[in-house]
């Protein structure tokens, strides 16, 4: 019986397992563009805070305007991990989070780099067949010249993903062997 083939966090087919997330890999997971009217209306639907919801006060408070929500921002940086690293990975669940910070304000226009970096990886005890990445993401604020000015977020947490299915055994030579299915003579 064949095993059912590594899906990725999407539903894909996996192309990377457990063994390619080795400490030191830092990917790459874009660029976004806060979005304004979508930064208001997740905020009023799930965080509806002055500073996120009433320009009016907002711009007459110390914060200058309008501040995305903590958990608005955490959910840009979750989408880009999907679109960049889930969606081709045989990932499994997460069993936590040791970090969420919010490091400076994230306002409508801005653009922030993603990155996740794997700080260490081992097998998992509690579950065969998975192993354990430890990861920190990150959110950069970009400049107008795309270097980047400020960090805006930083997580850290585990992710289980796949071992790399064992390769199968090659088949046995049967090049020598009579079309009947007769031993050849020995």
């Amino acid at each position: 019986m064949t095993p059912p083939a590594a899906r990725s966090g999407t539903g894909a087919p996996a192309e990377l397992f457990f063994e390619d997330l080795v400490p030191g890999l830092t990917v790459d997971l874009g660029v976004v563009t806060v979005d304004g009217d979508e930064m208001v209306a997740f905020a009023r639907r799930f965080d509806p805070q002055w500073y996120h919801v009433d320009p009016e006060l907002a711009g007459a408070s110390r914060h200058g305007g309008l501040i995305a929500s903590g958990f608005y921002t955490v959910s840009l940086f979750m989408r880009a991990y999907v679109d960049h690293l889930l969606s081709r990975a045989a990932a499994d669940a997460s069993p936590g989070l040791e970090e969420l910070r919010w490091l400076a304000p994230v306002r409508a226009g801005d653009r922030l780099a993603v990155r996740v970096d794997v700080m260490g990886a081992r097998p998992s005890t509690a579950r065969p067949g998975l192993g354990t990445a430890s990861l920190t993401g990150t959110m950069l604020r970009l400049g107008p010249d795309d270097r980047p000015e400020q960090e805006v977020l930083r997580t850290r947490f585990r992710g289980w993903f796949a071992l790399r299915p064992a390769e199968p055994p090659p088949a046995p030579d049967m090049s020598d062997r009579d079309p009947s299915g007769a031993e050849p003579p020995r």
